[in-house]
């Protein structure tokens, strides 16, 4: 197969984003070449400040070594320009006379440093912090001058006001505002990151416009509208950043304030997308490190044509890097009529919490001094939890997340929100690959090294790992001591290398059993199963045949069930279960807590007349399958309606019966909110109500009972029909083998299975796929 021809303009966090995932998601689609102007491989910008304060070299910012761009096969271009894009005949020219054919082009030109438009602006000294050469120069103007005034009272200028402090400068930070980080921050807690600022030397001048740099070659002084000056030996413009757009405009590509794209970053010529801060998606330029990751994954399951429900915006997040202090902002902080907030301001500490709500949803929040549950909060905004008092007070606990707490986090929660790493990613690598410090963390899972600001979380749940050998919320680790794979990239390599069978996956995956063990065997089996729908999955010994007519129980004697759907019969059928019991002699019968009769004790020699006798559809509840809905009849606490019930039972039962999942499946179907069938603490669980049917998933009954999560509310049997296929097929594609519902559901996020399930057209590949089972 021929590869497309893939170009990448620009070399920065974004693209490179993009291009990890389109390798991740389809690693021989694309012929791949980048151009960076910048003469560097690609590294963090984000912690250019961390070099500038001498917390970090620029080998320890970078992101990608050369090394990576080869073992990919991408050509890279460092220091050269892409100056024009021929639509037509699909090819862009560089400001070196290099001309490269394309089939698919992402621009990822990022921003430029807004320079204030002020007599004097071209002079030396004036400097801006934009890139790792801007860092150098500063670097290296500290050492012969003293005097700094940094223009803009922003993130970005703090962060280069605290570097210049580091290298021994006089610092003055002049702000147009009469609050610093005034988009980010409320009026409290900016006056507490000022004093403490003050504190560390920097000083302050608010409610300042520049009108001149004035000097002869050099910088000298700095003149204000109000007719005051600052002496001056460097000026670092800091008071903003514009989309770098030139190229798109110059080549008829739509733009606004940035480059116009859709939900799935197309801009207005066919083939052509952009991505990061150059790129406008429903008007709003994005100019943090998450939004332009998570608009780099969308394109890159776009343009490689897996299924993705596009870029929805983002919700946005704030975190300070410089050191002492502890900052972070998120949403809509400062609340209107419509809100209401709960502060926690300790001024002898210097510690300053406001969480704003929206009813019983936070909506935004901002923290100073103390930024432990930022994730946390973080979580919780993007997928609008509501917020119990127990929770509410956990949020605005002070000291360090305690044992308990990191144990109550479910593994799929994030820790970092940047490059979305869960808990659960980071057990798992720590476990299987023998972590000891957050430095291996961040190689390997990316986890604090975007922005940085989970690091101290990060920190606390590699203690937490190392203290808890053996605690049971700790990630599975390798499939079985056959292998060292773990079983993600198991099914990632037979999907890859199209792999058949159990002995093909064994053989060619150099499986140290090569016959497998009783973990691996049928683990293996269940997901040839899943990938290839022909595929005969080895059915477990315990049945007596494939038909599952019967079950082998401890006496070596066999268990048989007649199938009652939804736990209804007659008086015929139960006449006839009577005859057979007493005919070949069967003295145990007993009724279960599913509603079946089971027949037990009966003979080896004695199956064939029993089951020719009985002449009924026969059940099993054992093995990895759909087991028999419970129903609430006969209940006396209430006089409801049970019929709609029952007839859905008996709907399901028939829909699933015999169908192979990871674990077994608990269903229960109560009439009406009295509950009468358990459904809340069942797999999945169906209760009657005035609007139809509330749908609970991930309960369990079992020791450690689990109370179900609401899934959807279903108005018609057909529509909860509908909904529970999505469901269970969704949950047998991509739940690890032996994984219950209620860890698969921990494991990938309860939002992430309702965007599936109504997602129209993935809802009805689910169910065409199910019916292919």
């Amino acid at each position: 197969m021929n590869k497309q021809k893939l170009v990448l303009v620009g070399n920065g966090m974004a693209g490179l984003r993009c291009v990890e995932s389109i390798i991740k998601n389809d690693p021989h689609a694309f012929e791949i070449t980048i151009f960076g102007s910048e003469p560097h491989v690609n590294y963090n910008r984000i912690l250019l400040s961390s070099v500038l304060q001498g917390k970090a070299s620029f080998e320890d910012i970078a992101i990608n070594e050369r090394s990576w761009y080869t073992k990919h096969n991408i050509l890279l271009y460092t220091g050269e320009t892409v100056v024009k894009i021929d639509k037509e005949a699909r090819k862009i020219k560089t400001d070196k006379e290099r001309e490269v054919h394309y089939d698919k082009l992402i621009i990822a030109t990022g921003s430029v440093p807004f320079i204030l438009p002020v007599t004097g602006f071209d002079k030396q000294g004036v400097i801006t912090f934009r890139t790792i050469e801007d860092c150098q120069k500063l670097i290296e103007t500290a050492r012969m001058y003293k005097k700094a005034v940094v223009i803009g009272g922003g993130l970005l200028g703090l962060e280069a006001a605290r570097g210049l402090l580091n290298l021994g400068m006089e610092v003055k930070v002049v702000h147009i505002s009469g609050h610093i980080m005034e988009r980010q921050l409320d009026s409290t807690a900016s006056l507490l990151l000022q004093k403490e600022l003050e504190n560390q030397g920097m000083d302050f001048l608010l409610r300042k416009k520049t009108q001149e740099i004035i000097g002869n070659e050099r910088v000298e002084r700095v003149r204000f509208k109000d007719g005051t000056e600052l002496e001056a030996d460097l000026v670092v413009m800091a008071a903003g950043v514009r989309p770098n757009i030139q190229l798109a405009k110059e080549s008829g590509i739509d733009t606004n304030r940035a480059i116009v794209v859709n939900d799935h970053l197309e801009t207005s010529i066919p083939n052509i997308y952009a991505v990061g801060e150059c790129a406008e998606h429903q008007g709003i330029v994005y100019g943090l490190v998450k939004p332009l990751y998570e608009q780099g994954e969308v394109l890159a399951k776009h343009i490689c044509e897996r299924k993705c429900h596009g870029y929805q915006g983002s919700v946005l997040s704030t975190q300070l890097k410089i050191s002492g202090v502890e900052l972070f902002s998120v949403g809509d902080f400062l609340g209107d009529e419509t809100t209401k907030s709960i502060t926690a301001y300790d001024e002898i500490d210097g510690m300053y919490k406001k969480v704003v709500f929206q009813g019983k949803r936070i909506i935004g929040a901002v923290l100073y001094g103390d930024t432990k549950v930022s994730s946390r909060l973080l979580d919780l905004i993007i997928n609008r939890q509501e917020v119990s008092s127990e929770e509410r007070g956990v949020l605005f606990h002070s000291a360090q997340m305690s044992e308990g707490e990191m144990a109550a986090m479910d593994n799929h929660e994030l820790i970092c929100n940047c490059n979305a790493v869960s808990k659960g990613t980071i057990i798992d690598v720590v476990l299987n690959k023998g972590l000891t410090t957050v430095e291996q963390v961040k190689q390997c899972t990316k986890a604090s090294s975007s922005c940085g600001g989970c690091k101290p979380v990060v920190t606390e749940l590699l203690a937490y790992i190392q203290s808890n050998p053996t605690d049971e919320t700790k990630i599975q680790k390798i499939m079985c001591s056959c292998t060292t794979l773990t079983e993600d990239e198991v099914v990632y390599q037979i999907q890859l290398q199209n792999l058949t069978s159990v002995q093909a996956v064994m053989d060619v995956l150099a499986w140290g059993n090569r016959t497998g063990c009783a973990t691996c065997r049928p683990a293996l089996s269940y997901y040839l199963g899943m990938i290839h729908p022909e595929y005969e999955i080895e059915q477990e010994t315990l049945y007596i045949n494939e038909q599952k007519n019967a079950t082998v129980q401890s006496d070596e004697r066999y268990s048989v069930i007649p199938q009652l759907y939804g736990g209804m019969t007659n008086a015929k059928d139960l006449r006839k279960i009577a005859n057979v019991a007493d005919k070949y002699d069967i003295t145990q019968l007993a009724i279960t807590s599913d509603q079946r009769i089971h027949l037990m004790g009966v003979k080896k020699e004695d199956l064939p007349g029993v089951w020719a006798d009985l002449d009924m559809p026969l059940s099993s509840k054992y093995g990895n399958t759909v087991h028999n809905v419970k129903t609430c009849i006969g209940e006396h606490v209430c006089s409801c309606d049970k019929q709609q019930s029952l007839l859905l039972a008996v709907n399901l039962e028939k829909k699933f019966e015999h169908l192979l999942t990871p674990y077994r499946i608990k269903m229960g179907i109560s009439a009406c909110m009295h509950n009468g069938a358990g459904s809340t603490t069942k797999d999945i669980g169906v209760m009657g109500m005035d609007r139809g049917w509330e749908i609970y998933v991930g309960g369990s009954s079992g020791r450690n009972v689990r109370a179900g999560q609401l899934l959807c509310v279903a108005s018609t049997n057909e529509d909860a029909i509908e909904t529970i296929i999505g469901f269970i097929q969704y949950y047998r594609e991509t739940a690890n083998y032996l994984e219950r519902t209620w860890q698969w559901i921990e494991r990938v996020g309860l939002i992430h299975v309702r965007e599936v399930l109504f997602d129209k057209e993935l809802s009805q590949q689910l169910s065409q796929r199910f019916e292919m089972a």
